[in-house]
This record gives C-alpha cells, structure tokens and sequence, in this order.
C-alpha cells in the first residue's frame, strides 16, 4: 500500500506540520490563507449537493470529515459562513491577544448565532488531536477523533460513533491519508451501519495523486468511483518557485497537462466520487454537478 505522493510530501511540498496541531486555529488560518488555500470552500459548494443526493436513499446522511483540523468543513456546511469569513474572523485584531480558552468563549457564542436550522452532523477524525479537540469545544462536530487509522485501528469508540455515516468526505488530506486509513474507516462505517453498506466517499486530491489504488480499494468495498471531467478546482497557490517546478515535472512524468493551472501558481484538485454501482449508474457525477448549479462561481 505505499503512497506515491509521500515523496512530494517529504521533498517539495510546503510544509505545514507547525500550524496543523496547535491549541486553537489562528495558526492554521494565518499559514493557509498566506497561500490562499481553498479546498474547503469547494467543499461548502460540493458537499450540499452530494448530501442531498444521498438523503434521497433510505441509508444514513451523517458526514465523516477525515482531516478534519480545526473543524472547518463542518464550520463551512453547518452555518451561514465562507472561507473568506472565517479568514477574517480568525485574523481579527480583536482575536489576536486571546488565549485559547477566551478565543473559545467568543467562537462558541461566533458559530451558534451562524449556524443553520438544520445542519448536517458531521462526525471528524484528524491524526492532530488538539485541532480535534478545538473543534468538538467550539461545537462544531457532532463528535471527533485524534486518531491516526494509517499506523493504528480506530479505536473502539469511533466505530460507535459513524453509524450515521452516509459519506466520507476529505479535501486537502488524500496523499497524508491513503490505502489503510480508508480500508479501516470503510469497514468500520459499513460494521455500524444498519444497513451494512459502505458509505460514499468524495474526496478533492491534488491532481499529482495517482487515485487509482484507492478506486481499486473502494471497488473491493463495493463502490465506483468517477471523476468529475468538467473542471479543477484551484487549492493553493505555491509558496515558491521550487514547488512550482517540481510539481511541473511531476506532472510531466504521468501526462498531466499543467496549462492554465499549475503552470499559472496553483495546486489544482480533482474532483472523486465513490458510490454503490447503482447509484453512479443512475446519475454520473458528471450529471449530478452539472443539473445542480453549484459550480456557477
């Protein structure tokens, strides 16, 4: 099961590793939107369309956000927020000299006016147990786990926490997760089903991912998976000259046309869908993303 994007984690890619776990999230917010990271914006437009799909099916509609950090994709689907909101809410000079505990005191009441009427329940897991941590106090997640399914198996009350899972959700973490984290989380979603069935994954991986050892892995647990072909989506911008160029070379080496995107600065992603073979069958990706209106930005 090895990860072919491990190498460009280690060698080239930015590295992050000092903002991912601290106490609270304005680390996170500062290095990422440095760089303008928007993966989980995508996400907040994506999302709502592949859960209303799924609760049209008699099965669970809970979310599984692996990666989950600070919470921020369960803080984009579950309130009336963007990206660019919490950017400024967490670059706000009224935030920068609070402590933790007091950034917590104003971010519970922050998401509680914001939040919808009825937002989805979004259960996370992240290896960073403090981001974890953060997320769950500041009510963001149903329930979370600091848990790392790559070394080890998730822990005994996670699986009791996903049988409401009706889709796995990840947006800037497939190629720091791979093959044995969802192997384990597919089965321990499927164990705590009613129903038995696995859940469906929608993931947003960098295109120099090959994903097809994970197509190969969902497919051993009964789902398709299909590429949306219409368009990328724009993740970060590089954060020098030597990750523009090595990424150019690498994706010179799998035949990836790099023009008008990585070429301009950008990581750019690709859009996954796993489902059950009925269900792709019944409306491609490609269908559903085109009728629904939610790429018209």
């Amino acid at each position: 099961m090895s990860n072919p994007y491990a190498r460009h984690n280690e060698e080239s890619k930015a590295n992050f590793d000092h903002v991912y776990d601290l106490p609270d999230p304005r680390g996170y917010f500062e290095a990422l939107g440095s760089l303008d990271y928007l993966a989980p914006e995508h996400a907040r437009r994506l999302f709502p369309v592949l859960l209303g799909e799924v609760r049209r099916g008699d099965g669970p509609d809970g979310i599984l956000d692996l990666c989950c950090s600070y919470g921020v994709n369960a803080a984009l689907l579950g309130h009336d927020l963007t990206l660019k909101d919490l950017y400024a809410h967490y670059a706000s000079p009224e935030l920068a000299g609070l402590s933790t505990e007091e950034l917590l005191g104003a971010d519970r009441p922050f998401y509680a006016e914001l939040r919808h009427p009825s937002p989805p329940e979004v259960v996370g897991a992240d290896s960073a147990s403090n981001a974890v941590r953060y997320a769950l106090r500041a009510g963001l997640l149903e329930a979370g786990f600091g848990e790392d399914f790559e070394t080890s198996d998730p822990s005994e009350a996670f699986r009791k926490a996903v049988g409401n899972v009706g889709i796995v959700t990840v947006t800037g973490g497939v190629g720091y997760v791979w093959e044995r984290t969802f192997d384990r989380v597919l089965k321990s979603v499927s164990e705590a089903r009613p129903d038995g069935r696995a859940p469906w994954v929608a993931t947003l991986p960098a295109r120099l991912v090959d994903y097809d050892p994970l197509s190969a892995l969902f497919s051993d647990h009964g789902l398709v998976t299909q590429k949306f072909a219409a368009r990328t989506f724009p993740q970060r911008r590089f954060a020098d000259a030597a990750e523009r160029e090595h990424v150019l070379r690498e994706l010179a080496k799998v035949g990836v046309n790099p023009a008008g995107k990585e070429e301009e600065g950008w990581y750019h992603a690709d859009l996954y869908l796993s489902r059950p073979a009925e269900e792709a069958s019944r409306v491609s990706v490609d269908e559903l993303f085109g009728a629904s209106g939610a790429l018209d930005y």
